[in-house]
């Protein structure tokens, strides 16, 4: 029997996921599926509009077996420290594949692209485009233009891309597989059964989103939701009083911080402070990143010491428990099914997120028959 992983945020979960989902159940009829889910807090600094809690009880009624929870420190990184995260968990709990969206869905594509990513003289083209003031994301895109591919602009792929070149680096056995993705991970608008997580989340205010997700998703959008604009007053308060150290924080270079003391005292929204600091220097997601990590105190000393020396179980249902029983004894960091003082900067994290959800934090362990 096989083993699948699958790297997912689930903000919210909606019908493409369990689209995924059912894909690798008809690939893989008897496999255990293996979740590692970013938890209160998204990779683009946002917040996750259900918390990881209920996130946890609704990948486990749609046929995840085990959910395990991406640390904030990769959570809230870029897309390749997010994956080196997520693949370094994987590859611990002896997975036999990864299958991940894709729009090209060419699987050897973004194999020969990550092997080029590796290549010494391609980050040498990387660092070249960036001492011209151009910003990483171009950077890479121009440089593999240079090695013969055409411009890789869809973030899947791009995702994708990160997921291989980890598991290269890795060295591990783990073997990717993509399907297909048919919607615009970006598109704003809905659109059919199967839209964007971003379109929910632009629309749930607005409009009815019953068709786009699952009853046992829709079940929770009903509940307390959650938007990193709420947090906004909270976030300047955190940035008027730290306003001459706000390099402390992790992801602020390049200046950004100096644009920040700028802007904030005119800024009267979280959406109207990133306009005023956006620039072609500064991407959206660079950020609301930084901001994220103002906000809950994510210092560049934080960063340094990211490692993934253990892995946090959020859920399993029996053949999720009957795998870790499994394979715990040839897995050489301790995996944890209760709370740890390991995980004290994830409950200040919580904290931060939603004060009463701590007790869930310290106690919480979801099952499912």
């Amino acid at each position: 029997m096989k083993t699948i992983g699958i790297i997912a945020e689930y903000n919210p979960f909606h019908n493409g996921h369990l689209y995924h989902i059912n894909k690798v159940k008809e690939m893989f009829p008897e496999s255990t599926i293996v979740l590692v889910m970013s938890g209160n807090f998204t990779q683009r600094g946002d917040a996750s509009i259900i918390n990881k809690w209920d996130k946890t009880e609704i990948a486990l009624k749609n046929n995840i077996d085990l959910v395990i929870e991406l640390p904030f420190k990769y959570t809230c990184e870029s897309a390749d420290i997010f994956a080196n995260g997520a693949c370094t968990i994987l590859n611990h709990l002896k997975v036999d594949y990864l299958v991940f969206g894709s729009e090209s869905n060419d699987i050897e594509l973004i194999k020969n692209i990550a092997i080029t990513q590796l290549d010494e003289n391609y980050n040498k083209k990387v660092k070249e485009y960036m001492n011209k003031g151009i910003n990483y994301a171009t950077a890479l895109s121009k440089a593999l233009e240079e090695f013969g591919f055409n411009d890789i602009k869809n973030p899947n792929d791009i995702l994708g891309i990160s997921y291989v070149r980890e598991l290269i680096k890795l060295n591990s056995n783990i073997i990717p597989i993509t399907i297909k993705r048919e919607n615009n991970h970006n598109n704003k608008k809905l659109t059919k059964y199967i839209t964007s997580a971003t379109s929910i989340r632009e629309n749930i205010k607005k409009k009815n989103i019953k068709k786009y997700v699952p009853s046992t998703s829709y079940k929770y959008l009903k509940n307390k939701l959650y938007f990193i604009s709420d947090y906004y007053n909270l976030l300047k308060y955190k940035i008027l009083s730290e306003i001459d150290n706000l390099n402390v924080y992790q992801g602020a270079d390049e200046g950004i911080e100096n644009k920040i003391k700028k802007v904030i005292y005119d800024s009267n929204s979280y959406e109207e402070l990133i306009l005023n600091i956006k620039s072609k220097r500064y991407t959206y997601s660079k950020i609301k990143r930084l901001l994220l990590s103002i906000l809950v105190g994510y210092t560049k000393e934080e960063a340094k010491k990211r490692d993934i020396n253990y892995i946090r179980v959020l859920g399993f249902n029996n053949k999720g428990r009957k795998y870790l029983n499994k394979i715990k004894k040839e897995i050489d960091i301790p995996i944890y099914t209760n709370y740890n003082n390991k995980f004290d900067f994830e409950l200040k994290v919580t904290s931060i997120y939603d004060c009463n959800l701590v007790k869930k934090e310290i106690n919480g362990l979801i099952k499912v028959s």
